[in-house]
Parts: structure tokens; C-alpha cells; sequence
């Protein structure tokens, strides 16, 4: 039976990476790449009109960035998963890729037949990271513990425990409050609270209010 092709979308700045990760995919079975893009905003709606299922996407781009980008497919429920493809593996990178919804990370030195891999995995919903941001991961969950809050997640719960309100917090961090209320929801899930005044008292506890 022959093997399902695995329909691409490739988000990259530069060309010359398109053109070559293009010819890497047209020369090998299984694979097909329905479209480019070349910043984050381009990447959302082509991903809309082509309904790809996997999305390779690079993270730093003007005009876009990959995360925002990734952050805005998770919230659309975009059927495509999303491979990261880049050449930055720093913890600032890597952490709000994954947590706005990437199924995947890769970096940008990965050998062909690695890269081959990780789509096919991507396209089945696997997680696949590459050894040096798997084992950045692990580092981190072993010194934080699994309920680590994210650096936006810490800048709200500070805003909280000096009793700023919502609308406020808001506006200090230029989201809306919508995001504000959904960065509180997975603030009281990680550190196991159901209110502001728990989260704000866990937080100290643990030091992460200093």
C-alpha cells in the first residue's frame, strides 16, 4: 500500500532557504509543498487557504514572528501541525514555541533524512524535538518542576500580587484582557489555585514571587 503524501507549507524570510527546502522535499516521495510563505501573518493565511499538514516555520522573521504565528493557528484550531525549523535553540525560543502550540523543534543543521523523520512524526501528531532542545527541556522541568509558569505567565502573576486589576495588567503588557484572563487560568492550573489571592500566596511560597 503506497504511503500517504504529507502536504507542506514552508515559513521562511529568506528565499534561498525556501528554494532549498523546496527541492529537498520535491525530491523525495511522499511529500508534497503546497505553498511559501515568508513571514508569520503570510504563514496563517495560506495555511487557511491551503489546509496543509505540516507547517515547517522558522521563529525569528520581520513583519511576523513564528511564535505569534503559531500562537494564532492554535487558536483557529488549524488542522496543520506545526514543525519549527530554526537556527535559534535558546530557552527563550524554544519555550514560547512550544507552549503556543508547536508540535515539534528542529533545528536548522538537522541532517535531510532527520528532517524527513520529524515531518512524517509531525504529520502523525508525534512530538519530535531535536537533542539539544529535548534535553534544554529536561534541564528545565528537573530544576522548576512540571508546574513551571512561562515569563508572560510570571509578569502577569506579579502584576496580580501588587493588586492590579485585569483591565490594568492589560494594558501594561499591551495584550487584551481576554489573553489576561486565559494567562490567569493556566497561572491557577499550574500552581493548583482556584483564585488571585492563592495564586499570589503559592507564589511567594514557591519563590516565584521572590
Amino acid at each position: 500500500m503506497a504511503e500517504r503524501t504529507i502536504t507542506l507549507l514552508i515559513v521562511d524570510d529568506h528565499p534561498v532557504v525556501r528554494d532549498g527546502l523546496r527541492g529537498m522535499f520535491a525530491a523525495a516521495a511522499g511529500f508534497q509543498v503546497l505553498g511559501e510563505a515568508a513571514d508569520g501573518v503570510e504563514a496563517v493565511l495560506l495555511a487557511g487557504q491551503l489546509d496543509p499538514d505540516v507547517i515547517l516555520m522558522d521563529l525569528r522573521m520581520p513583519g511576523g514572528s513564528g511564535v505569534q504565528a503559531i500562537a494564532e493557528l492554535t487558536r483557529r484550531g488549524a488542522r496543520a501541525k506545526v514543525l519549527v525549523l530554526t537556527t535559534y535553540d535558546t530557552d527563550s525560543d524554544t519555550l514560547p514555541a512550544i507552549e503556543a502550540g508547536a508540535t515539534g523543534y528542529l533545528l536548522k543543521d538537522a541532517p535531510r533524512d532527520e528532517l524527513f523523520g520529524a515531518v512524517r512524526a509531525a504529520a502523525e501528531g508525534r512530538t519530535v524535538l531535536s537533542p539539544a532542545v529535548a534535553s534544554r527541556l529536561v534541564s528545565r522541568v528537573r530544576s522548576t518542576g512540571n508546574d513551571a509558569l512561562s515569563g508572560r505567565e510570571r509578569e502577569v502573576l506579579r502584576l496580580v500580587a501588587k493588586g492590579t486589576s485585569n483591565r490594568a495588567i492589560a494594558g501594561v503588557l499591551f495584550i487584551s484582557e481576554a489573553t489576561v484572563k486565559t494567562h490567569l487560568t493556566h497561572i491557577y492550573g499550574k500552581l493548583g489555585v482556584g483564585d488571585r489571592a492563592a495564586a499570589v500566596a503559592v507564589g511567594y511560597d514557591r519563590g516565584i514571587l521572590g
